[in-house]
């Protein structure tokens, strides 16, 4: 009897195993270290792999902890890997981030943050992993200037437009899909 407790016992840790294997976020492979989804599998809506996708992102909030990843600009690389994941080539991938709001400081270089919050940007690595993947970020110069963030802290790449009104538009007239969280 003890035998067949531990085959049955066996048995169910490696099932189990695998079901929690199979439902584990992956991230990659547009954004190594970020943007972690899980496989969704027999969708009724179909992925169309021959489209390309163009998604403006507007990320205002941000944490409260000035040590935490905006989970908001991480929705970005999520977009990336989901779709790339499921077939869809990179190049049929347009997004931008417009930054506005409390948002604000997650664009701040080191240097800067440092300065004004005596910790290292945590979402440094991940602006500079999504402008390496073609991402647009767009900041707002009216919270630039509302929250005194010069273009000269910021990390670079991160563009700077009249304001988050202004670059919401050009974007969406460009086609772009707005999508906010």
């Amino acid at each position: 009897m003890k035998k067949y407790a531990t085959l049955l016992f066996t048995f169910l840790f490696i099932f189990m195993n695998a079901v929690v294997r199979s439902q584990e976020k992956k991230a990659g492979p547009v954004i190594k270290e970020y943007g972690k989804v899980f496989k969704i599998e027999n969708t009724d809506i179909q992925i169309d792999t021959s489209k390309t996708y163009k998604a403006v992102f507007d990320i205002m909030q941000s944490p409260e902890s000035h040590e935490k990843v905006n989970p908001s600009i991480e929705t970005a690389a999520r977009f990336l890997n989901m779709h790339t994941q499921n077939g869809v080539p990179q190049n049929q991938l347009k997004v931008a981030l417009v930054v506005h709001n409390k948002a604000s400081k997650d664009l701040m270089n080191d240097e800067a943050y440092r300065e004004r919050y005596s910790v290292t940007n945590p979402n440094t690595g991940l602006i500079r992993a999504l402008i390496a993947a073609d991402v647009q970020i767009v900041f707002c110069g009216q919270s630039s200037q509302a929250r005194g963030i010069p273009k000269s802290n910021l990390i670079d790449g991160v563009q700077l437009s009249l304001s988050a009104m202004t670059a919401l538009i050009n974007l969406q007239d460009e086609n772009y899909k707005l999508i906010k969280f």
